[in-house]
């Protein structure tokens, strides 16, 4: 595969062996623009030492992408070093690494300043900070500097750094660095060519109840394939790389003040087809917002109150006319956890007490007991699939965490021209108001009576149970409509 290595001048190149793929910023800028499918499959490691905004490498970074063309570093990298707030906010994640380095002793003094050459120092000890610095803000030469402050070491300053600043051993690191790099990353395996479009899917390997179990992530793999659709699984760490992709299917549970939700601004930003947008996490993950959204436009949910912290001390007046069993509910739980059974005014008093210390406002609302609750998926603003999640054995909860493991009850899935007219009726009528997302409308089904519980923004799918009756083509519909507005995204040039 075509590969440009891009100096400010040819002599920069001179400890190094020739090489056809050297070229210099200024004939890189001024070079024709190279037929289509030449130069989409050509890489660019950009070596200029004027990085900075509008300099002439900056300029090489941005033409390569205008261009079709994999650079390193990318524009977007480049205005994250530009900007302390963005780098911090990239590299957040390595205090616990700096921390664990310290204690071992391989941090000393009060400063320390890492050079890396594509993830690779001469500092053993330090690799594994040397390759997390490469993979959050890829730049092929970098230099960080450490210091500590009351025991604490934190980054002071990132830099791209200069090819000819590098001193004889650094040379050499750089020199085997290049090479190992160019054959392991850049080097692309043919069959990703045949892909039109990139889609990362986020998730959180540690996570204990994904939106999507194991299978069901191989299949939309498989399912984007089939569309042309290359599916890449990603996690927090990858925030950086989001510039590289078409689409985020976020696959990793939702909140406010979350990374999943600064992920999915990030990608809206960038023009990314995200499901689900900020907007549909802002107005699912809060039962609150939901319970007023709902009553406001006429649907149907359990009866209920707001219950605000300064109630507390009227409290037991407020619950005098109450009708008990009811539920009181954190806003943002998830799971069936933050929803409490409140059988007297005396549980309302303590459970309100203990759960008011997290949060400014309650939800609390009528018992609705159900053997189970329709699960309605809406994708796009039609009905996509519809599942009966029944109660855990011995609970009145779907799940169960009552006892340190999650329990969950049995399930049942149908095709959507089987659920009750009104149930369908009910979900789309919610989901309308949310936006035209993935969402799993829970509803309660009482004789003639049908209530909205909550609105989903990013329902389970999962392989054996939400694909029980569609199969694969429940995952082809999902990406098709991924697939359909990426597309409009490249006629509209976003």
């Amino acid at each position: 595969m075509p590969l440009q290595i891009v100096v400010d001048r040819l002599g920069d190149w001179r400890p190094y062996f020739p090489s056809d793929d050297l070229i210099t910023a200024d004939d890189y800028l001024a070079e024709a623009q190279p037929a289509p499918e030449q130069d989409a499959a050509t890489h660019v490691i950009n070596l200029s030492g004027e990085l900075d905004y509008l300099e002439s490498g900056y300029y090489v970074s941005l033409l390569a992408q205008a261009r079709g063309q994999r650079v390193l570093p990318s524009v977007e990298t480049l205005n994250q070093l530009s900007r302390k707030a963005l780098v911090d906010l990239q590299l957040e994640a390595l205090s616990p690494l700096l921390n664990d380095l310290a204690r071992r002793g391989s941090l000393t003094g009060d400063s320390i300043t890492l050079r890396v050459m594509f993830g690779e120092s001469l500092q053993p000890v330090l690799a594994k900070l040397s390759r997390k610095l490469f993979e959050r803000l890829p730049c092929p030469l970098l230099e960080a500097r450490f210091t500590r402050r009351q025991d604490l070491w934190r980054l002071s300053r990132l830099k791209p750094l200069r090819l000819t600043a590098l001193t004889h051993d650094e040379q050499d690191l750089f020199a085997a660095a290049l090479n190992r790099h160019s054959r392991k990353v850049w080097r692309t395996p043919k069959a990703r060519r045949r892909y039109r479009f990139d889609l990362a899917v986020l998730v959180d390997p540690q996570e204990a109840l994904p939106p999507s179990n194991r299978g069901a992530l191989k299949e939309f793999i498989r399912a984007g394939r089939r569309l042309g659709i290359d599916v890449s699984l990603i996690t927090q760490r990858d925030a950086g790389r989001l510039a590289e992709f078409d689409g985020l299917f976020i696959r990793e549970t939702t909140s406010l003040d979350h990374h999943t939700y600064r992920m999915a601004r990030r990608a809206e930003h960038e023009g990314l087809v995200v499901i689900d947008d900020p907007r549909s996490i802002l107005r699912c993950t809060n039962k609150v917002y939901l319970h007023t959204l709902l009553r406001t436009r006429g649907i149907a949910t359990p009866d209920g109150i707001l219950l605000n912290r300064h109630d507390l001390p009227r409290l037991a007046e407020k619950a005098a006319g109450l009708s008990f069993p009811m539920v009181l509910k954190v806003p943002d739980g998830s799971f069936s956890r933050g929803i409490v059974k409140i059988a007297s005014a005396e549980a309302l008093l303590a459970e309100a007490e203990r759960l008011f210390v997290s949060s400014a406002l309650l939800l609390l609302q009528e018992w609705l007991p159900t053997d189970f609750d329709w699960r309605i998926g809406v994708l796009d603003g039609q009905p996509l699939f519809a599942s009966r999640y029944y109660m855990a054995r011995g609970h009145w909860q779907i799940y169960d965490h009552s006892k340190g493991k999650a329990r969950s009850g049995g399930f049942s899935t149908h095709a959507p021209d089987d659920v009750p007219a009104a149930v369908i009726k009910a979900a789309l009528k919610a989901t309308r108001l949310i936006g035209n997302g993935l969402y799993g409308v829970d509803l309660k089904q009482v004789g003639d009576r049908v209530v909205v519980i909550e609105i989903n923004d990013n329902p389970n799918i999962d392989a054996g149970v939400e694909d029980a009756l569609l199969g694969r083509s429940l995952y082809q519909r999902i990406l098709a409509v991924f697939l359909e507005r990426m597309e409009a995204n490249r006629r509209l040039g976003g």
